[in-house]
């Protein structure tokens, strides 16, 4: 049988509006009082109804997060560092996958504006104008982590993802290397293209051209980048380094070379992108741009509380610093 909030007030002999302050911290009641309360709640095991006190205040304390595949080492990280931050506030979590589907998106968006979410947490791909939409009309909050909304109406949380790329392209053309190939994520996202005009930048910067041959599309996945080696070899005139927009792709560029007696590095130059586990567990271990996927999802979150507790909120657009660590997957110059 559940017990309800008339038997703690029966068992302790107080009213139902007194255990009721007592439940949600009200500061005015008596510490005796507030001892009878909590005693009678622990004999009785009572757990009072976050649906109910969510209708009372008009709040559930609850955030929705919408995260493309929670099986990714990279957005798991960005996950763990939401939750953190809404444990510290006191948010519990709802979690959904959205397999980077612009309708599934929408759709979790509207279910998740359903469950009365008193915040939103948005990671995804490509932000289109419905997404935007969506964004305007919502009655919560909404911010996006490792997304960008190129109108910068969405408060969102990310790097410099261009100038991380410059950074990487031009690290490997400082080694001495003239073929540079650019192994790039979905080709309709804007971290993408930003990462393209970073690589493409460096390259005019320093002299070189950027054949279209050497910029291969991927999918962020460990095959798309064993396919993305597989097609750059097609060529005479062979790359002698690769940057890859993920660490995970990196590993298929790695695993692909060996596979073909190709040495890394001394015969191709491997660099990745975000620094997650999979860097320090591959052999050569992968030199990449650290992005740092952790405190990206717990700013984020943070945001998200000046915003659903109407705080002052200096910047909604905010740039964490991103840096290049090189490991055993280039050539130490």
């Amino acid at each position: 049988m559940n017990v309800t909030i008339y038997d703690v007030a029966r068992e302790a002999n107080v009213s139902m509006a007194t255990v009721s302050r007592v439940v949600n911290g009200n500061p005015n009641v008596k510490p005796a009082t507030r001892k009878k309360v909590h005693d009678a709640i622990e004999r009785l095991g009572y757990r009072p109804n976050a649906v109910a006190r969510g209708l009372a205040s008009k709040k559930t304390t609850t955030v929705g997060v919408i995260i493309p595949d929670i099986s990714s080492i990279f957005f798991a990280e960005l996950a763990r560092g939401i939750e953190d931050i809404a444990t510290m506030y006191n948010y519990n979590i709802i979690l959904s996958n959205s397999d980077q589907n612009k309708e599934k998106e929408l759709h979790l968006i509207n279910a998740m504006l359903g469950k009365q979410v008193d915040g939103l947490v948005f990671m995804g791909g490509k932000i289109t104008e419905d997404h935007i939409q969506e964004f305007k009309t919502s009655s919560v909050p909404i911010a996006l982590a490792a997304t960008v909304d190129e109108s910068g109406e969405t408060p969102a949380v990310n790097i410099n993802y261009q100038q991380a790329a410059y950074e990487a392209t031009e690290l490997l053309l400082s080694h001495g290397n003239e073929g540079v190939a650019f192994v790039s994520g979905p080709e309709d996202t804007i971290i993408n293209v930003q990462k393209l005009e970073g690589y493409k930048n460096a390259m005019k910067a320093n002299g070189y051209e950027s054949p279209e041959d050497y910029i291969v599309p991927g999918d962020y996945s460990y095959d798309s980048g064993i396919e993305a080696l597989e097609q750059l070899l097609e060529f005479d005139k062979k790359p002698t380094a690769v940057f890859v927009s993920s660490d995970e792709m990196a590993l298929g560029v790695i695993h692909g070379a060996q596979d073909r007696g190709i040495r890394v590095p001394e015969d191709l130059e491997v660099f990745g992108f975000d620094n997650t586990r999979l860097a320090t567990m591959v052999r050569p271990t992968l030199s990449t741009v650290v992005q740092p996927m952790y405190d990206i999802g717990a700013v984020a979150m943070r945001l998200l509380t000046k915003f659903m507790n109407k705080e002052e909120v200096e910047e909604q657009n905010v740039i964490l610093p991103h840096r290049i660590i090189e490991r055993n997957s280039t050539q130490q110059k």
